[in-house]
This record gives structure tokens, sequence and C-alpha cells, in this order.
């Protein structure tokens, strides 16, 4: 059997195709010249040890050795996906569509990175159970099954450390968290909230009897907890779901003595709702519900709106579509564009995040987020707040450190969210992009400011495929209490601990970074949001020369550290004006380029 890569639309090119379409599709011809019992042995190696998991690994083991001759189409189906860079596992598949053409058959499979494979097969037959096949391990339901617990890196040991950080670690490290708040294990049996750690940090006035009723109270028990004290005046951000007062306005006494230990009888508070007004009204009538000014007297609400659930989702969707369209006309692409309002929700989640903060360093007041259920806008507004704020979570561990604890360990459900992409015909009532939405406000950031982050554009890349197929653990499940019940943390890989200490580890810094310990305000004006090319467009010809732009960048800035020696920043903090210098030199030595 031979196999080759070529595209319909132009030359053969053996890395990868280019055509003028906006979107590249990577065409495979197959051809049947015989068995090859590598390929099988390929397809056993990634599958096959599935034999004892179920029924489906059962029936796969059976039909290998049954129809040796399909098996090897398929599996050299999965060796070029390999070859493309894929994870090894088949659910990165977002769907797929089967054409017929006399007696052979064309399968477009569209994945869940945007990116788009063609397969021309002979033979009708082979090219529907090629399809069949393809269905069945692109739909696994079982998390058993899934490819982290069999992936098995050279680089990791499965007794290594599990994660980068802890609630633990976080106050010990954490000297000004001491003396008004403790490190609570109310949870440890996930009974009083199942999409929290075990361990919590809470104020140390308040007794884990206190917290159980306030959990009560609080939309699947996400009572009020800490996750970032401010490093200038002490101020917190903390996080919760919202009060369940109903109809009938109930009150939890509880729940008001846990705010109240927060912050002292001469300050105030502020309680952002990621809903509007009317939205928080309506969840009235459905038992949810808001903070009353008569109940928390020291807290101020305020209503900033952010879609989620299904909008953001047709929202991608429609994005997805406007940068997949061919016809090159630029009033349609700028109509379609428009439409699918994800610039928007991009400006809601910064102009939110960049809200907390100012509560925090400016006005030194603490911050209560919540939106319905505390688990997608919340977390998001959580986490860019804290880079504004926070140096620490702007350097490369930081970052992954910072996500490990806002979206891992805070219970986002990952496994809900984040099945099927934006090219599924499913419309699943779960799935929503919140965290494809994160890393869009990380990347508006990273481009206003070039020098302030450690890390680079290929992390953002990298965590955005690995949160929809991973050959790690880190992002399976939906809360810890799962990956507890399945064992995720003893028989999977850590996503965090193989990026801090792979061989192209090179590639996901940033070789402009600078640090500073001064926030770092994003602008949310109109002109300041760009579309995130280098996501939405990856698979684009264009997309292919900025790549070779940024290693020949990168190249460049390695020569010139090697020659003048590396800069020292400690004492030199980050002004407006560097960064924009910073920007027009990288812009012109892209343009250059």
């Amino acid at each position: 059997m031979r196999w080759r890569r070529e595209s319909s639309l132009s030359s053969v090119v053996l890395s990868r195709p280019k055509c003028p379409a906006s979107h590249t599709a990577h065409h495979f011809p197959l051809k049947d010249k015989g068995q090859n019992n590598g390929f099988v042995s390929l397809f056993l190696l990634l599958y096959g040890k599935r034999k004892s998991a179920g029924p489906t690994g059962s029936q796969l083991a059976l039909y290998v050795e049954e129809t040796r001759p399909l098996m090897v189409l398929i599996s050299l189906f999965f060796f070029m996906l390999a070859v493309c860079g894929f994870p090894a596992s088949s659910y990165f598949i977002s769907v797929f569509c089967l054409r017929t053409t006399g007696s052979s058959g064309t399968i477009i499979i569209k994945c869940k990175d945007l990116r788009i494979l063609q397969l021309d097969i002979p033979g009708m037959e082979e090219c529907l159970n090629i399809a069949s096949s393809i269905e069945a391990l692109s739909s696994l339901e079982s998390v058993a099954v899934m490819y982290p617990f069999f992936h098995r890196p050279r680089e990791l040991s499965l007794k290594d450390p599990r994660g980068l950080s802890s609630p633990e670690q976080d106050y010990t490290q954490t000297e000004r968290l001491w003396d008004r708040w403790r490190l609570s294990k109310v949870n440890s049996d996930f009974s009083v909230c199942p999409s929290y750690p075990d361990t919590l940090i809470v104020p140390s006035s308040i007794d884990d009897d206190t917290l159980i009723k306030a959990a009560r109270f609080r939309q699947g028990g996400r009572f009020p907890v800490l996750c970032y004290c401010h490093h200038r005046n002490s101020m917190v951000i903390m996080r919760s779901s919202q009060p369940l007062t109903g109809a009938n306005r109930k009150r939890c006494r509880e729940d008001e003595l846990l705010l109240q230990a927060v912050i002292d009888e001469s300050e105030m508070g502020y309680v952002v709702d990621t809903r509007s007004a009317q939205q928080a009204q309506q969840a009235r009538m459905t038992g949810g519900g808001f903070e009353s000014k008569s109940c928390y007297q020291n807290w101020k609400r305020l209503h900033r709106h952010m879609e989620r659930g299904k909008v953001l989702q047709e929202s991608l969707i429609k994005l997805v579509e406007a940068c997949g369209d061919p016809s090159h006309n630029m009033d349609r692409w700028l109509s379609k564009l428009e439409n699918s309002k994800w610039l928007t929700h991009v400006h809601s989640a910064l102009s939110t995040a960049g809200l907390v903060a100012e509560c925090v360093e400016r006005d030194s007041h603490s911050v209560l987020v919540h939106g319905s259920e505390g688990t997608d806008t919340t977390l998001l507004v959580t986490t860019v707040a804290q880079l504004i704020l926070d140096p620490a979570s702007r350097t490369f561990r930081g970052f992954l450190e910072l996500l490990e604890k806002e979206w891992v360990q805070a219970g986002h459900p990952f496994q809900l969210r984040c099945a099927r992409s934006a090219y599924s015909h499913a419309r699943l009532r779960q799935e929503c992009p919140s965290f494809l939405l994160l890393l869009d406000c990380v990347w508006q950031l990273w481009r206003q400011f070039p020098l302030a982050l450690e890390f680079s554009e290929a992390l953002l890349l990298r965590l955005a495929q690995e949160a929809y197929a991973s050959d790690y653990g880190t992002f399976l499940c939906n809360n810890e209490q799962e990956r507890g019940s399945f064992g995720v943390r003893e028989n999977t890989h850590c996503l965090f601990q193989f990026l801090l200490n792979c061989a192209e580890r090179e590639q996901y810094i940033n070789p402009l970074y600078e640090p500073t310990d001064l926030a770092i305000w994003p602008s949310v004006q109109p002109q300041s949001l760009q579309l995130w090319t280098g996501l939405f467009l990856r698979w684009t010809e264009h997309a292919e020369n900025m790549n070779e732009a940024r290693e020949e960048i990168w190249t460049i800035v390695k020569e010139h550290t090697e020659r003048t020696g590396p800069v020292e920043t400690t004492h030199t903090p980050l002004k407006h004006c560097d960064t924009f210098s910073a920007m027009e030199n990288l812009t012109d030595e892209l343009t250059i380029l």
C-alpha cells in the first residue's frame, strides 16, 4: 500500500497543500496494493489496548482480526492524522460527511481545530466501512476508553507530581492571607459542592457548619470562595454561583455572614453579576436570584451582561462559517464577521474583567463575581482580571497555574462544553466555547502588550486544541469529583507538566518578554480589538507565511541576545510608549518578512 498527500487545487506539496480557498483541505487518495501489517500494528497500538474496556473495545478487536485489509486502510488514515500533527485520539473529529461517485467515495472530515481533511477511496464498500468505523471511533461515550488513558509519553511518568498547584500551596505561599483566611476541608467528600475541589480558602471567622448552610443557598452549592488576593492592598476577588432567593425573596443569614466576613464594617464590596438586571430578575421566577441591598448592606451590585450557552456557541459557528467562505467578497466577509458578534463577546468579557480589576486596584474594594451557575462567564472574568493585576500570572508557569486553578480545579465542565466544536451538525445543549473565548481575550492582551506576557501565541493555540481533543487527562471530565471517580489523576498524564518540560518549550515562550509589576489595562475600543487570525484563519496560506515570519523573528531575537546579553529589566517598569514601540517594531519586521 502506498499513500500520498496532494491538493486537487494546486501542485503537489509535501508539507501542507496550499489552495485558494480560505481553509486548506488535505486530500488523501487511498489505493490498496495489498496488506501491510505495519499499519495494522499501528492501529492496534492506538486502539487494540481497549479490548478489555467494554463492548466497544471488544468489537473493535474482533473487527481487526476478521477484516484485516479494511483495517489497513483505517490504520493508514490514523497514521496520516499523526503525520499531520493530530492527537492520536480519533475523537479529534468533529463531524464528517460522505460523498459517492460511481464505484468510489470521498470522505470529508471536519476536525475540532477547524482543519478539514478529504479522503478519496476507491471501492464503495471500503469507503462505507471506513466511514462507519470512523463514526464509531469518533463518538466514544465513556471517559475510561478515551486515548489519554493509553498515552504514555517518554518525557513523563505516572509517578510524577500531578498538576502545578493546589489550594494548600497557594495559601502557604501567600502570607497576606494568613490573618483573615483559612483552609477548609468541608468539601473533602464533594458532598457540599460536586464541582468544587476538596480544599477551599474561606474567611477564618466562618466555620464549616456555616459554609454548609451557605452552600445550600447557592446554585450547585458553589458558595463564595477566594480566588485572588491583590499584592498591593490585600483586596480580594471571590467567585460563586447565584443565590437561590426565588420569587419569595428568601434570605440566608449564613450566606450574608460569609460575605460580611470578607470586608470590614466600614468597607464596601462589589458584586459583579455577569447577567443583565432583567435576566437576574427573571432568574427569580425559576428559583435563582441576586443579592438584595437590604440583606447585603455593604455590598453594591453591578450588572454586566455577558452571553453564554447557545448564543455563544452559535456565534462561534457563524464566525467559523465566515472564515471558511471561499467567495473572497469583501462586503460578504465584513457582513458575516459582524453578524457573528464574536468580537462583541470579546469586548464584553474584557470590559467586565477590567471593571473587576479597577475595583480592586484603583478603588481598593473587594469583589464577588458570579453569573448563574458560576462555571463559565464567572471563571472567564476572574481569570482575565488576574492577568491584568497579577504579574505572576503573566509568566509561562504562572499562566498555566492560573488555568489549573480557575478552570480545571474550579469546575468548568470541559467535557460538556468542548464536545464537538464549531463544525458539528448536532446542537448540543451544553456546548459552549467559554474557554475558547478566554483564550481569545488573553490573545487580545498579548497583542496589546507584547512585552508583558512571557508566553507566546503558540501556547494559546496549543491550549485551544487540547481543550477539544487531547492526549492528556487535564481537560477530561467536568470537575474534580468526576476525575477522581474515573481515576484520571492516577492513569493519565498532566498537560501542564508536559508543556513545562517538553522539548519544544521554547516555541511557547515570548522572546520579547520584559517583566513588570504594573497592571496592564487593555483597551476595549472597537479599533483595538481584532480577529484572532492565528486561530480562526489558522489553516490558510496567509497563516503559513506568518508562522515563517515568527520563526525568523525568533532567530533574530536570539542572535541579538547572544551578542548583547540579556537586558536587565528588574527595576524597569513597562511604560505605555514602550509597548507601542515594541508592537510597531514587530509589525514592521512581519511586513518586511
